[in-house]
């Protein structure tokens, strides 16, 4: 595949990705502000824009002074802000143009239509009454395309690229909502490992898609290592950091086949994920949550930028 195919292949899926794990971490802090009075409020939606490093960029246009609805119309629909979720729909559907002849009829509709019918329900500004609705949106057209990939794509290079962005991008989501979520809305470093507000937990595993799999897993008790090894180490859910690496070992492995050579972000990979397979909860504790996380998301950008110096991606 040519470097600048492989590239918008990566990207798509990588966008799309990061708009569905967007709009997963609104909805989070909009049901934690429900809870909160007007002070607590805004902070959990300034923890929103720190997940997603909007925070500066915010401030810059509308102050110290944060609000909700400020909030999610700049994620959502902004058109000065590039990192919009509308922002990444278009760039998305922009690279599956690009790779047209690269992917399925059924995935280009799924994309396109997906799209199409964002633009319209981000077309006006997004009220509180309609921000599940919106929400519930996104999330259903992720979940279009996400079908017609597995449903209708060959098993080859284009599918591994896809593949490897999506979990590339997921694994950094993770690491990002457990640091921020964690980490920053902690009162000190001494609070790590102690027992946090049952509501904001569940705010975490929300924010990722793992309520009700914890739940089942742990009979509804809410326990921060219990949590944090739920996110980072067990290998059944498909957010978890592990989960994300395991399917990166399988989709290089698949590339490195395809084409009957491995490359340096092979070696980073792998090393990255023993390194993750030999962890405990405790170790990881004992090191640090937000030094362990910070490693982590250093070593993730350097495994896709590997990946893209490896297979000459062109932009």
């Amino acid at each position: 595949m040519l470097g600048r195919s492989a590239n918008g292949i990566f990207w798509l899926f990588r966008y799309l990705e990061r708009a569905e794990n967007t709009v997963r971490l609104i909805e989070a802090g909009f049901r934690m502000a429900l809870t909160r009075d007007s002070g607590a409020a805004s902070e959990e939606w300034r923890s929103v824009l720190i997940t997603l490093g909007l925070h500066r960029a915010f401030a810059a246009r509308y102050g110290k002074d944060v609000t909700g609805p400020q909030v999610f119309n700049y994620v959502l629909r902004d058109r000065d802000n590039p990192a919009s979720v509308l922002a990444m729909i278009e760039m998305a559907r922009t690279n599956a143009r690009m790779v047209r002849t690269g992917i399925t009829r059924e995935v280009w509709e799924a994309v396109n239509e997906s799209w199409m019918k964002l633009k319209d329900v981000l077309a006006r500004p997004v009220t509180e009454t309609r921000l599940r609705d919106v929400l519930d949106a996104v999330r259903r057209q992720s979940t279009l395309v996400r079908g017609a990939i597995e449903g209708t794509m060959l098993r080859n290079d284009i599918f591994y690229f896809a593949r490897i962005g999506t979990f590339i991008e997921r694994a950094d989501n993770t690491a990002r909502i457990l640091d921020v979520k964690y980490y920053v809305l902690l009162p000190s470093l001494s609070a790590v490992g102690s027992s946090l507000d049952n509501v904001q937990w569940d705010n975490v595993l929300r924010a990722c898609a793992g309520e009700r799999a914890y739940r089942w897993l742990n009979a509804g008790q809410m326990d921060p290592r219990g949590i944090a090894q739920f996110l980072i180490l067990d290998e059944r859910f498909p957010r978890s950091l592990a989960f994300c690496y395991d399917e990166l070992s399988t989709n290089l492995a698949c590339l490195a086949r395809e084409y009957g050579f491995d490359t340096e972000a092979h070696g980073i990979q792998r090393d990255a994920h023993a390194q993750l397979a030999g962890l405990t909860i405790e170790g990881i504790f004992d090191q640090g949550l937000h030094q362990f996380i910070e490693q982590f998301l250093a070593c993730n950008y350097r495994l896709a930028q590997q990946i893209q110096r490896d297979y000459r991606f062109v932009e």
